[in-house]
């Protein structure tokens, strides 16, 4: 099922870098940048989420929180933000349930790979309401970060 703008956003658990479970419902009262990406240490991927990083007191003075998903197991996940000083949660979405969830998982990757999360970006409202998708088919491509920021600031205004 594609997810719209409008529609509260699926709930989901999962565990973080710190092997802490981590709920949707935990940043209730919050904006919230959820960025589902295919796999930590490749080189989009790396730029996407150092990018994220080097903004990271913007999106605070939004009022957003960050949660990084991707499929890796929780311990690459953790060794990615040690090397990279990423901080904002990064969670393992290993059993593939939230990117099936958020209708974001590629069927086939590089190298002949399956279950991939697609690059996608949801921006969810204080009350978890979808305000903004973006599922990129491309892996090389990076979130469009003007348009969440934009979308941010319309939702603090």
């Amino acid at each position: 099922m594609n997810l719209a703008i409008g529609q509260s956003a699926p709930e989901f658990s999962l565990f973080n870098t710190e092997k802490t479970k981590i709920s949707l419902t935990d940043f209730k009262g919050k904006n919230v940048i959820i960025l589902f990406f295919p796999l930590a240490f490749s080189g989009v991927c790396t730029k996407e989420m150092c990018s994220v990083q080097e903004n990271f007191s913007a999106y605070q003075k939004l009022n957003a929180e960050i949660i990084g998903i991707s499929v890796d197991s929780l311990f690459t996940l953790n060794k990615f933000k040690q090397e990279y000083h990423l901080d904002f949660n990064l969670l393992s979405d290993f059993n593939k349930e939230t990117a099936t969830l958020y209708n974001c998982l590629f069927e086939t990757f590089v190298f002949e790979m399956s279950g991939v999360a697609k690059r996608s970006t949801f921006v969810l409202d204080k009350e978890g309401t979808i305000r903004f998708i973006e599922i990129l088919e491309s892996a090389g491509d990076l979130p469009d970060f003007d348009a969440i920021q934009n979308c941010l600031k319309e939702l603090n205004a």
